[in-house]
C-alpha cells in the first residue's frame, strides 16, 4: 500500500518520527557498537517499543523500524547465529506493529491517520559502520548492491513490512540498484533518502536534482529526499528540485551536529533549531513527508505535528477523520 499517498489525500503532509538511537541513549544505553541501535533488539526490545510509543504520542504518522543497521552479515559478525540474526530482524517489524496497535487501542489516535510502519534499511555504508554513509567512498557493482539489500528486504517483508525506508544513501549508484531491486516487489512501496554535505549535492558528489530525475517515475517509489543532514541544508535542496517531480519529497534531518566515526559519537553543533519553524518553511518549499533523524526527539516531532494541526484548522486541506 502507498501509505504516503493515502495520508496526503486528506492531510497536508506526513509526520515522521525522530531519532531512535538518540532516545535509547537518553535511556542509558551504550550504542557504540557496529550494530548501533539494532543491538538493543537483542538486549532490551521493550525499550525500543517505549521509544516508538513516545513518537506516536508526539504525533508521528510513521514509525521507522529499528532495523537501520540490522543485516544478516552485521549480526553474524557480532556473534549471532544465522537463525538468531533473522529472528532479530523480524523482531524490529513486530515491535513497531505492536507499538502502533497498542497506541490505536488506547483511543489516542482519533482525527489523525492510522500510523504506518516503514521498515528501515540503511545503505551499504551504514553496514560498514565507519561513517561511510556520510562520504560515499565505497564502490560495489549493481549486482553486489542488489544482493546486499535483497536478503534484508525479503526478511522484512516476510515479517509483515509492506513499506521500505532506504536511508542515508550517499551515492546515486546504490540508489539506482535498489530501485531496480524493488521492481521485483511491485506491491511494496518505498522511499530512498540521501545524505548531503551542502545545498546542492549528495555526499558522494552527485547533484540531488539529478538523483530525483533518474529515480522519479518508478511505480512503487513513494518518496525521494534527504535525511540525517544539517537542517539548514534542507531548504536549498528543496529549491533544487522544485517543480521537477510530482513524487513526494521526504525530509528528516538531524539536529545539525556532526557524526564522528572515530568515537561513534556526535560532536557539538547548533542545537537551537526550531523544528516548528523549519516544518513550515520546508512545507512551503514542497516537502510532503517531514520528520527528524539523529539527535532529534519527541519534542521536535510534536512541534512538526502541531504545525500540521494549524494548517488543518486554517482549512489548508480537508479533514474527514481517521484514515488507514
Amino acid at each position: 500500500m502507498n501509505h504516503i499517498a493515502e495520508i496526503l489525500a486528506k492531510f497536508p503532509f506526513v509526520v515522521l518520527d525522530g531519532g531512535l538511537a538518540t532516545e535509547l541513549e537518553h535511556m542509558g544505553f551504550d550504542l557504540r557498537d557496529r550494530l548501533w541501535s539494532a543491538k538493543i533488539l537483542a538486549e532490551n526490545p521493550d525499550a525500543i517499543m517505549q521509544v516508538h510509543a513516545r513518537y506516536l504520542e508526539a504525533g508521528a504518522d510513521c514509525i521507522i523500524t529499528s532495523s537501520y543497521q540490522a543485516t544478516m552479515e552485521g549480526f553474524m559478525l557480532s556473534g549471532f547465529t544465522r537463525e538468531e540474526s533473522k529472528k532479530l530482524m523480524k523482531l524490529s517489524v513486530r515491535l513497531a506493529v505492536d507499538a502502533v496497535e497498542k497506541f490505536m487501542q488506547s483511543g489516542a489516535g482519533s482525527l489523525r491517520p492510522i500510523p504506518f510502519i516503514a521498515a528501515s534499511a540503511g545503505s551499504y555504508g551504514a553496514f560498514l559502520a565507519d561513517g561511510s554513509e556520510y562520504r560515499g567512498d565505497y564502490r560495489l557493482s549493481d549486482r553486489e548492491y542488489m544482493k546486499f539489500h535483497r536478503e534484508r528486504v525479503e526478511i522484512l517483508i516476510e515479517a509483515g513490512a509492506d513499506f521500505m525506508a532506504f536511508e542515508t544513501f550517499p551515492n546515486q549508484d546504490e540508489a539506482l540498484a535498489v530501485a531496480e531491486l524493488m521492481n521485483e516487489y511491485p506491491d511494496i512501496h518505498y522511499w530512498i533518502v540521501f545524505t548531503a554535505p551542502d545545498g546542492k549535492r549528495i555526499s558522494h558528489g552527485e547533484l540531488f536534482q539529478d538523483c530525483v530525475k533518474v529515480l522519479a517515475g518508478r511505480g512503487n517509489l513513494s518518496g525521494i529526499g534527504i535525511n540525517c543532514s544539517k537542517p539548514e541544508l534542507i531548504s536549498p535542496l528543496l529549491y533544487e528540485v522544485d517543480k521537477i517531480t510530482d513524487i513526494p519529497i521526504v525530509v528528516y534531518p538531524n539536529s545539525g551536529e556532526i557524526f564522528d566515526a572515530g568515537c561513534s559519537c556526535w560532536t557539538e553543533g547548533n542545537k537551537s533549531w526550531d523544528f516548528s519553524s523549519f516544518a513550515e518553511e520546508w512545507y512551503k518549499r514542497g516537502a510532503r513527508v517531514i520528520g527528524g533523524c539523529c539527535r532529534t526527539g519527541p519534542d521536535d516531532i510534536k512541534k512538526i505535528s502541531l504545525f500540521r494541526n494549524k494548517l488543518l484548522k486554517k482549512g489548508e486541506e480537508p479533514r474527514t477523520g481517521q484514515i488507514s
